[in-house]
């Protein structure tokens, strides 16, 4: 409010001199662009309230530090540029704040650049108190960023910064002209807010640089900024240049990492990383040369391997630009890492990577693991690393590192909300006490609201009861407001049109004691189609597919072959699903092209007569490393005469920036699954390229056998427990890796006897 206070006075001081600078109130484009024309040093263009659709906004000049060129909304947050629109800055002392980019997104390559063209590039400039909230483009493959920012000496503070669901970096620094180099850009106080998870490289929330200027410097200082549940990618932050601070962050329950990608000689300090126990919260992971770590707090982070609470790699010898500059000169010094999963030295060494850290120090460190879990962990050769004075508070210690001090260490909290060692004897380990995490009101605009957690399901508590009929569910259903309940009591619901679905939305059967279950019957090729903004839960129901028509692609549920920016959910429960059988590919549920869950869980159901799949996930085969689920759980149910997979998932690719998919399939039954001629992968579970999978306590009879190919990275797939019945054995492939397959199998029992 401080900054916005400051504008208005000197907008009034401007006017005040008229022989200065002058005053241009504009009401529209037209007004805007004669206003543009005249502009000098210290003159003022104020948008009128209101919303400027397709707005080209561009602004340009010679403004003086004393006097910039400055457009000012003519109330903080009442601009709004929808549509198609997108801000371009060029010229020196330029000032943009107060709009808000919502309800559209850019036709160009960025939202907001600060450049007008690559002739005209900004230095010297200010942006502040401006909002991009999910100002994303359709396909989310489609790549762009929201920040570009180029010249020098340019700053980007109390912005606010959410929902970008489409491919690249939500804010770039470029290195890619010699007036961007070495640059001093200033970004802080910024809100950088929820990311979801993109389902392929390309979702970083900040970089500076790429693999190609690396090797320059860009002396970037990023400084007091709030990164809230940025899970877009494994690289929350991707420093790619040298000499960049990154200072006083806090990053708040988001998957990832701050990576010291590319480029040398970084500074990272007095950072707050909060997991708040979510998985794969990560903290720093080092690479290059000359990078200093010191003084950061690290706490309930859930990563490991490449999103671990710090992860020292090694390198590439002789290494591409592209690739693993080995770390060298590395000094890691008071830090705190407190209940959390892991600390790795050597990560990412294999045949490739194989040059191991040298001439570096790890000194002052207070660590804590999780009690009963491995916790530092080495992969290759740490002689090339000085160890001195830290402690292990509790957790798994490699053998490499028994030298270690390991005792418990009492701990408290702070008034600024972190833990510290009660004994004095111990107020020199880690992380400095003064240290003042910044918090989300001294972040990004004031003005605007920050997203709160809310559940996906039943946020609205309006319970809508639905009369059984022809159609009604159709009624109630195209009526429905996010978050509703749709409650059908016992008897047959008729749907003779696709139910289009934007909003959340759960349909439940009445929980009356000993009521049957309502039975849906659907007309179409499908039931339910799941747009942008689309989300499902079904409990207590029976779907049946009787009435459906013989289309090509029947599905159940699918999503709408138009793009869908936003990831969904979809859940069922205590559901029966049964005769969908009219072609042969019938699917339970299909996710398309360029659609993503976030999860499907499927519990306590039962799947009889599906001549296709049950989850297909399987759209994105161009091996970009691309998928359609992060999550897949299903538990406790049953699948009787399948004809396709229970569960098709593909992952492709080499590509090492995200983290799932993750499946669960445990306790299931399975009987006469998988085996229909259509079913081009020849399994009941076809598992291709997931990251992690739990595969146990199932039983299965008469049916195709299990596949898992693994395709990158250091995939963890477990089959337990299970008991097969007239079923052959697993069907295992490794793609990129050396050496038997790595899946862990015990305790699986087939009609022959146990493996």
């Amino acid at each position: 409010m401080l900054a916005r206070l400051c504008l208005v006075v000197l907008a009034a001081w401007l006017s005040a001199v008229p022989a200065l600078a002058e005053n241009h109130f504009v009401r529209n484009q037209n007004e805007y662009a004669a206003a543009l024309r005249g502009v000098e040093a210290g003159d003022v263009i104020i948008l009128a309230n209101g919303e400027w659709r397709d707005f080209d906004l561009v602004i340009t000049g010679q403004g003086r530090a004393d006097a910039p060129i400055t457009v000012i909304s003519e109330e903080a947050g009442k601009v709004f540029l929808t549509g198609q629109s997108s801000l371009r800055i060029g010229g020196e002392h330029i000032l943009v704040t107060g709009l808000v980019f919502r309800d559209g997104y850019s036709p160009r390559g960025e939202v907001v650049s600060f450049r007008r063209n690559k002739d005209d590039v900004t230095s010297n400039s200010r942006v502040t108190e401006v909002v991009i909230d999910n100002f994303s483009k359709p396909d989310r493959y489609e790549s762009d960023y929201w920040v570009g920012i180029y010249g020098q000496n340019n700053r980007f503070d109390h912005n606010h910064l959410v929902g970008k669901t489409n491919k690249g970096v939500t804010l770039a620094v470029r290195l890619d002209s010699e007036e961007s180099r070495t640059n001093g850009h200033l970004i802080d106080h910024n809100y950088f807010g929820p990311r979801p998870v993109l389902g392929s490289n390309g979702g970083e929330t900040l970089r500076i640089g790429t693999s190609r200027y690396s090797m320059y410097r860009s002396e970037t200082t990023v400084e007091n900024n709030i990164f809230d549940r940025t899970d877009g990618e494994v690289e929350i932050i991707s420093s790619k240049s040298g000499g960049n601070i990154f200072r006083g962050n806090v990053f708040l329950q988001s998957r990832g990492t701050l990576t010291l990608r590319h480029g040398d000689d970084a500074v990272v300090e007095r950072n707050v990383f909060l997991g708040g126990g979510k998985d794969y919260t990560g903290g720093i992971r080092v690479i290059n040369r000359g990078q200093t770590v010191r003084g950061n707090y690290m706490e309930g982070l859930r990563g490991e391997a490449f999103s671990s609470a710090l992860a020292i790699m090694n390198g590439v010898p002789n290494s591409p630009v592209n690739r693993y500059v080995e770390v060298a000169g590395a000094t890691i010094d008071g830090n705190t890492i407190i209940d959390s999963r892991r600390v790795g030295f050597n990560v990412g060494a294999d045949e490739e990577r194989s040059a191991a850290p040298s001439d570096s120090s790890f000194a002052n460190n207070l660590l804590g693991g999780i009690d009963g879990e491995s916790f530092l962990e080495v992969y290759d050769d740490v002689s090339g690393i000085t160890f001195a004075g830290n402690i292990v508070t509790q957790g798994g210690v490699a053998d490499e590192l028994a030298s270690f001090n390991q005792q418990p260490v009492e701990m408290e909290r702070a008034e600024n909300g972190l833990l510290y060692p009660v004994d004095p004897a111990f107020a020199h380990l880690g992380a400095p006490r003064d240290l003042m995490p910044v918090t989300l009101d001294q972040v990004g605009a004031d003005w605007y609201p920050k997203p709160g957690n809310d559940p996906v399901f039943g946020t609205s508590g309006s319970v809508i009861q639905v009369a059984p009929g022809d159609d009604t569910l159709v009624a109630a259903l195209l009526a429905a407001s996010d978050g509703d309940v749709l409650e059908l009591s016992s008897g047959e619901y008729v749907v003779s049109r696709t139910l289009p679905l934007d909003v959340a939305v759960t349909i439940r059967g009445s929980a009356a004691e000993g009521a049957e279950p309502p039975a849906i019957f659907f007309t179409r090729p499908y039931l339910f189609e799941l747009r942008d903004g689309g989300n499902l839960q079904l409990a207590n129901l029976t779907i049946d597919g009787a009435l459906a028509p013989d289309s090509v692609g029947n599905s159940m549920i699918r999503t709408t072959t138009y793009p869908i920016k936003s990831n969904l959910t979809v859940e069922m429960d205590r559901v029966t699903v049964q005769n969908l059988e009219v072609n042969k590919s019938f699917n339970v549920l299909t996710l398309g092209k360029s659609a993503l869950a976030d999860r499907v869980s499927i519990t306590n159901s039962n799947f009889i007569n599906v001549t296709g799949a049950v989850v297909s996930a399987a759209a994105e085969t161009e091996d970009f490393g691309q998928y359609n689920v992060e999550y897949l759980d299903i538990t406790g149910s049953n699948f009787a005469s399948i004809g396709g997979p229970v569960i098709d998932v593909y992952r492709g690719g080499r590509d090492e920036s995200t983290f799932g998919p993750f499946v669960n399939f445990s306790g299931n039954s399975m009987a006469n699954v998988g085996l229909a001629a259509t079913n081009g992968s020849g399994a009941s579970l076809n598992l291709h390229g997931v990251q992690i999978a739990e595969v146990a306590g199932n039983q299965v009879a008469g049916s195709a056998p299990f596949r898992v190919v693994h395709t990158v990275g250091t995939p963890v797939t477990a089959l337990t427990g299970n008991q097969f019945a007239e079923t052959p054995g697993f069907m295992l492939e490794e793609l990129n890796y050396e050496g038997e397959h790595r899946a862990a199998q015990s305790g699986n029992v087939f009609s022959g006897g146990e493996e």
